[in-house]
């Protein structure tokens, strides 16, 4: 254990907290009895590591080196692509002060457009990197997703992220606008557009099924989108979120309690009426399991803790739409809640529950 210490760069008492908390543990022993690392065992340390540094607490870390469907080379691929994330945005940045220090000693004025440039301009931008970590596909919702797309071959996905519910064994086209999203998309996955949903560079029913999976809220006008969605395939099915009910920020403990600044992100969102009626579609009710794979803004409803995490909150952009003082006064509240029992005694009769319908609906045409 003191020699893999030493090479990993970290203290024996951390391998000591590794082993105890079951996150990495020696399968070995040495003739002498003492605890020993297999290759197995240092690649798994290894992968800890990795995510260590890139600033993830100790439960996305369990949950990503945990997960059976994620190899060594998935992990390999995934800290790569957050390392060059990093190092892009990194190099941007730097860029954009070069620049306006170059402006600035000109005795040039730096708009509050140019100065904001530096934090990039586009949410997804902003929030992308963390996509990888937390943004995994539910099998459940997946499940849902593929019975509403039937038997169509040829695939839109509109705002396609890295692509986590785009179906196999069809011929899919994916359209993203955001370059750090791009970047993230693994090997082999379908052809990605540069494109935004309202003005999508296709002819006329040129698709089977157009898909958008929780994106619609970030398009600029949504029903201009879902229109062209229509327009470029036969049919389309939407992931999107249902505020027509009244009293709907109710359904979730988090924004009833913490965060009610939810209704105001979505002001100005189409109805789920107006957004059916745009495309002629018809609206089910997506249940969110209690172990959803997929770190979406409601998946954590059973497991309050993980909005304590800073990594599972920037994955999700409604943080970063409600602003850093409301989004500290609910983790605080929150912390404060779980701390003395209160947040438990309030919730729970969902103590029991499976899933929960918490407003995603599907829009099927």
């Amino acid at each position: 254990m003191g020699r893999v210490a030493e090479l990993a760069g970290v203290t024996v008492r951390t391998l000591h907290h590794y082993d105890e908390i079951g996150l990495v543990r020696p399968s070995a022993r040495t003739p002498a009895g003492y605890r020993a690392y297999s290759a197995r065992d240092v690649e798994r340390l290894r992968e800890v590591l990795a995510y260590r540094r890139l600033g993830f607490g100790l439960r996305e870390v369990a949950e990503l080196v945990g997960d059976p469907s994620t190899d060594a080379v998935a992990h390999l691929r995934r800290l790569r692509g957050l390392l060059l994330e990093r190092r892009d945005r990194a190099d941007a940045m730097v860029a954009a002060i070069d620049g306006e220090l170059g402006a600035r000693a000109k005795g040039l004025t730096v708009t509050p457009e140019k100065q904001l440039e530096m934090l990039g301009a586009r949410l997804y931008d902003a929030i992308g990197g963390a996509y990888t970590a937390t943004r995994r596909t539910e099998p459940r919702i997946a499940a849902q997703i593929l019975d509403a797309l039937g038997d169509a071959q040829r695939v839109l996905n509109v705002g396609a992220g890295t692509g986590s519910y785009e179906p196999a064994g069809r011929d899919v086209t994916a359209v993203e606008p955001s370059a750090v999203m791009r970047g993230q998309r693994p090997a082999g996955s379908a052809p990605c557009v540069a494109a935004a949903a309202e003005s999508l560079p296709f002819e006329d029913r040129s698709f089977d099924v157009a898909m958008a999976v929780s994106t619609v809220h970030h398009w600029e006008d949504p029903l201009a989108g879902l229109r062209e969605m229509r327009r470029v395939a036969r049919r389309v099915v939407v992931l999107t979120f249902d505020t027509d009910e009244p009293g709907w920020q109710d359904r979730f403990w988090l924004t009833r309690d913490y965060l009610p600044e939810f209704a105001i992100v979505l002001t100005g969102f189409p109805s789920l009426a107006g957004m059916a009626d745009a495309i002629g579609a018809r609206a089910e009710p997506v249940p969110v399991p209690w172990d959803c794979a997929d770190g979406l803004f409601e998946a954590y409803w059973r497991r309050p803790g993980a909005y304590l995490e800073d990594q599972v909150r920037r994955a999700t952009s409604v943080w970063t739409r409600v602003g850093p003082e409301a989004e500290q006064r609910a983790v605080r509240s929150l912390g404060d809640d779980l701390d003395s029992g209160r947040w438990a005694e309030r919730n729970s009769d969902l103590v029991d529950l499976d899933a929960a319908d918490l407003g995603l609906r599907l829009l099927i045409s």
